[in-house]
């Protein structure tokens, strides 16, 4: 892959070769909607067209140089052309109040680009009114204005949105093709560049965030041998550590989707299944475990993680929550 023609991405050509003619032709849309799982690359898209629309000095047309003080300050997200919009916090709201600032904003003309950049991140978070704000830009853009949202997938958002933007629907990569462009781009060796493709479920953007947070990676690896001593406590060990969950809700998430993202590791090697597990580096543990745990417990014990996951969305009493959880964890000596 020439990562350099591919506007500095891993994946995603046929996404960049889909702009890149837009921006060289002229054809711009006035909106687009970039859907995909997190962290598979939907902001960088954004912020590589965003240069491509407002690169001073492109080396070849629909390709931004990346190395211009224009192209850097958009990296960065500190362009006075480029308005950044989203929730205070994953998984937060994205507030009218907010929309309004925004078209308050791109109603004025460029300070110094071609164009003004609304960036709308995560848009899947904004509730009714901020979206039914939105549709009026939507229909009646201001000129020199370009609309970029983000967003799961088209299915949580207002019909009448996603039929007003160009969407573009990015996918997970192949997990070699995410191992091989970490090495080549950003030289991480083999064995680690390996693990994070799995880690990532072939989202690069993620592989690429992982690779950068050690401490991360470093509490991950302690949620899941909490998970693996847990297996063994009794009821007093286990009701401990329920409490230290509940004195962090956020924390106690991140845990939740840790520990879900081992039992369906399990799942697939109980099941037989040829999809590649994501916990790369516990499966000795997974092994284990798939041994002894039967389909259905497993499958159990994924819902159960999801379930709580849900019930603490819903801010249900977490301390209760975490004993719940715990106190179904399977018994193994």
């Amino acid at each position: 892959m020439d990562f350099d023609s591919n506007w500095g991405m891993l994946g995603h050509e046929w996404a960049v070769d889909l702009l890149r003619g837009h921006l060289a032709n002229g054809r711009m849309r006035h909106a687009y909607l970039i859907t995909g799982p997190q962290g598979v690359g939907r902001q960088t898209l954004a912020l590589r067209m965003t240069q491509g629309l407002n690169c001073p000095q492109p080396p070849n047309p629909g390709t931004p140089c990346q190395t211009c003080h224009t192209c850097q300050r958009i990296e960065r997200m500190q362009h006075p052309d480029l308005a950044v919009v989203a929730a205070e916090e994953v998984g937060g709201t994205l507030k009218v109040d907010q929309v309004r600032e925004l078209q308050r904003g791109i109603s004025l003309a460029p300070y110094e680009a071609p164009f003004k950049i609304a960036l709308f991140l995560r848009f899947e978070e904004a509730n009714p009114n901020a979206a039914n704000a939105l549709l009026k830009t939507l229909e009646e853009p201001p000129p020199q204005v370009v609309l970029f949202l983000t967003a799961q997938d088209t299915e949580t958002l207002l019909p009448t949105i996603v039929s007003r933007c160009e969407v573009i629907r990015l996918r997970a990569l192949p997990l070699e093709e995410v191992s091989q462009g970490m090495q080549t781009m950003w030289g991480i060796p083999d064995d680690e560049a390996r693990l994070l493709a799995h880690l990532s479920n072939g989202r690069p953007g993620y592989a690429h965030w992982l690779s950068q947070n050690a401490a991360y990676r470093e509490q991950r690896a302690t949620w899941l041998d909490d998970h693996q001593r847990l297996l063994s406590e009794n009821r007093t060990e286990r009701f401990q550590y329920a409490e230290k969950l509940a004195k962090d809700r956020a924390g106690f998430f991140q845990v939740l989707q840790t520990w879900l993202s081992l039992w369906r590791d399990v799942l697939l090697k109980v099941s037989g299944s040829q999809t590649p597990i994501t916990n790369l580096d516990y499966e000795n543990e997974i092994d284990r475990l798939a041994k002894i745990i039967p389909l259905e417990r497993a499958r159990e014990m994924a819902s159960n993680l999801e379930l709580t996951k849900s019930r603490l969305e819903r801010y249900t009493n977490a301390r209760l929550t975490a004993e719940v959880l715990l106190l179904n964890l399977p018994f193994i000596p």
